[in-house]
């Protein structure tokens, strides 16, 4: 999939020192994409939207 398009956004629990951060594009046409941070050439992990809505809801609930 062609990402080249894709708008990156920093996550908001990372910490800004250069630790492990991951990078969220949610702009793209079905599909979510995620990435390392320190490595934006490198590949990504694409979700459809409804996997990573789940997948957040999982999180904030403390399911996962």
């Amino acid at each position: 999939m062609d990402l080249t398009g894709a708008q990156w956004r920093k996550s908001s629990r990372s910490n800004g020192n250069g630790g492990e951060c991951v990078e969220v594009a949610d702009n793209l046409p079905g599909v979510v994409a995620v990435r390392d941070s320190k490595n934006p050439g490198g590949p990504a992990l694409l979700f459809t939207p409804q996997v990573w809505a789940d997948f957040l809801t999982r999180v904030k609930t403390g399911v996962v």
